[in-house]
C-alpha cells in the first residue's frame, strides 16, 4: 500500500529517472528536483513526508559541502522533515557531521534498493512517531532537541549539584546564563529547565546564534513583514515569537555582533519586539535562557560584550561541568551510547570491557560528551561482537592527554586495523569501514599505507 510524498534533490537525471519508477511503487507521490536551486520553493509548495538529497551538485566537487549546505537550508525552513543524505562517497565523519546538523540518515550510491526503502520509510515513521509524542506532550523540543529520557545524566556529585540548581532555578522565570567547554551538554540543560518550569507546556524554540548572518538575524529572531526585502514573500513571525509563552533558548550567544547586542537588549529589557519592515511593537511573553562557552565576563571586560546585556541574561549562571570532572560517569555514559548505537546500527548489545572502561576514564575528553558519543559511535560500528575493547576506542595515545586526536590520526588507525584484521582483501576492508574501494585506495595513499 502506497503511503507519503518524497522529495528527491539530485542532479542525474539517470539516478532520478530510476528512483521514481523504483519509489513510485512504494510512495503515493515522488516529486524531482535536477537542481537545488528551487529546493526551498518546491518544500514549501509539496511539503513531503521525507526528503533525499544528494550532496554533490558542481561537477568535480565531491566534498559534500553543498549537500550540507543545503540540508541546513531545509531544516531552517521545516526542521520537522526528515533528510537522508545520498552520496557517492562514503564516510564515516561526514555520515556524523550531516546527522548532528539535523540529516535523518545516510545513504551511499550505488544504492541497495531494499536498503534504501528501509531508510526511507523509518525516517518517514520516526517524523510521525516524533510528531505524535509532541501533540501529547502539547510542547516539548523543537529543533532537534532530546529531553533527558535519551540521555543519561551520571551520578557524579558535579551533576548533582547542578540537576539541585536547574531545579531551583526552573521554578522561576529568572533569565538563565549556561556556560561550559563545547560538548558538555549545555543545550540538554536548557531542555531541563524548560521541562521542570511553568512553562513547560508551551514551546521550547531554540536558536543557534552561531549561525545567522547579521543579515538575519533580525528577521530571524523579530520576524519581518511582506516586502521588507526581496525574498520577504509574507508576512513571518521571529523566534521571540514563536517562543510565546514557552522558553527562549539563544546559544551561543557570545557570536552576536557588538551592534546587534543593543537590539537583542532592547528587546530583552522591553518584552517587545518589531518585525523588519514594520512600525508596531509586538508584546512577547517569554522566559530567556542563554548559552556560551565562552567568558563573557572576560568579553565584557575587553568591549566586544556588552556589560548591561551580561547583566540581562545572567540573572543566574549555571555551569556545566567538562566531562573529565565527572569520574564514573564517563563509563556510565560510555554504556549508554553503546546501548543506542548498538540498535541504530543493528549490532548486538554492546558492552565495556575493563580495560575499555579504564582507557576512557583515563582519556581527559576535550571534546566533553560530544566527543565521547562520537567515540563510542565509532567503536560500535567497527566491533565484531558487541563487546567494546580498549582496541575499539581510538583516542590518543597519552590515555591523560587533554587534546584531541585528529579526524586523519582515527581514519589512520581504522584503516592499519583492518588491515591486520582482513590481509589485503581490500573488498573486505572497504566494507568493514563503509567505504568504496577508491576511496579506501585514496585514503591508504593520503596516509602513506602501502
Amino acid at each position: 500500500m502506497k503511503k507519503g510524498k518524497i522529495l528527491i534533490v539530485d542532479d542525474n537525471r539517470n539516478v532520478l529517472s530510476a528512483l521514481r519508477i523504483f519509489l513510485g511503487k512504494s510512495f503515493e507521490e515522488v516529486v524531482l528536483l535536477s537542481s537545488p536551486a528551487n529546493l526551498i520553493s518546491m518544500l514549501k509548495e509539496t511539503r513531503p513526508d521525507v526528503v533525499l538529497l544528494d550532496m554533490n551538485f558542481s561537477a568535480g566537487i565531491n566534498t559534500g559541502n553543498e549537500g550540507l549546505y543545503w540540508l541546513e537550508r531545509v531544516k531552517a525552513e521545516n526542521a520537522e522533515v526528515p533528510v537522508v543524505l545520498f552520496t557517492a562517497y562514503a564516510d564515516i565523519d561526514l555520515a556524523v557531521e550531516a546527522i548532528k546538523r539535523g540529516a535523518t540518515d545516510f545513504v551511499v550510491k550505488p544504492w541497495d534498493n531494499t536498503k534504501l526503502l528501509e531508510t526511507l520509510t523509518s525516517a518517514m515513521e520516526s517524523r510521525k512517531s516524533e510528531s505524535a509524542s509532541r501533540s501529547r506532550k502539547a510542547g516539548g523540543e523543537q529543533d532537534g532537541t532530546r529531553s533527558d529520557k535519551d540521555v543519561l545524566w551520571g551520578e557524579s556529585l558535579p551533576m548533582r549539584n547542578l540537576m539541585q540548581m536547574i531545579e531551583k532555578v526552573a521554578r522561576t522565570d529568572a533569565n538563565v546564563l549556561i556556560t561550559g567547554e563545547n560538548g558538555t551538554g549545555k543545550q540538554l540543560v536548557a531542555c531541563k529547565i524548560h521541562e521542570l518550569s511553568k512553562r513547560h507546556d508551551g514551546p521550547l524554540v531554540t536558536v543557534d546564534i552561531g549561525s545567522l548572518t547579521e543579515t538575519l538575524f533580525e528577521s530571524e529572531l523579530f520576524g519581518h513583514v511582506k516586502g521588507a526585502f526581496t525574498d520577504a514573500k509574507t508576512d513571518r513571525e521571529g523566534k521571540f515569537e514563536a517562543a510565546e509563552g514557552g522558553t527562549l533558548f539563544l546559544d551561543e550567544i557570545a557570536n552576536v555582533s557588538y551592534t546587534l547586542q543593543a537590539k537583542l537588549l532592547t528587546a530583552i529589557q522591553s518584552r517587545q519586539v518589531t518585525r523588519v519592515g514594520s512600525n508596531k511593537a509586538v508584546k512577547v511573553d517569554i522566559r530567556l535562557i542563554s548559552a556560551t562557552n565562552r567568558n563573557l565576563s572576560a568579553m565584557a571586560a575587553e568591549g566586544s560584550f556588552r556589560e548591561d546585556l551580561l547583566y540581562r541574561i545572567n540573572t543566574i549562571e549555571l555551569v556545566v561541568p567538562p566531562l573529565r570532572d565527572r569520574g564514573e560517569d564517563v563509563v556510565a555514559l560510555a554504556e549508554f551510547f553503546a546501548r543506542r548505537f548498538s540498535d541504530k546500527y543493528g549490532k548486538p548489545r554492546a558492552g565495556i570491557s575493563p580495560d575499555a572502561a579504564e582507557k576512557i576514564m583515563g582519556y581527559g575528553w576535550p571534546g566533553n560528551v560530544r566527543e565521547l558519543e562520537h567515540s563510542v559511535e565509532k567503536a560500535v560500528i567497527l566491533s565484531e561482537d558487541g563487546y567494546l575493547t580498549s582496541s575499539d576506542f581510538m583516542l590518543n595515545r597519552e590515555p591523560d592527554s587533554r587534546t584531541a586526536v585528529s579526524i586523519e590520526d582515527m581514519e589512520k588507525a581504522m584503516i592499519i586495523r583492518a588491515l591486520e584484521t582482513y590481509g589485503r582483501n581490500v573488498s573486505a576492508i572497504a566494507a568493514q569501514l563503509g567505504v568504496s574501494r577508491p576511496t579506501l585506495y585514496s585514503k591508504m595513499k593520503k596516509y602513506g599505507i602501502e
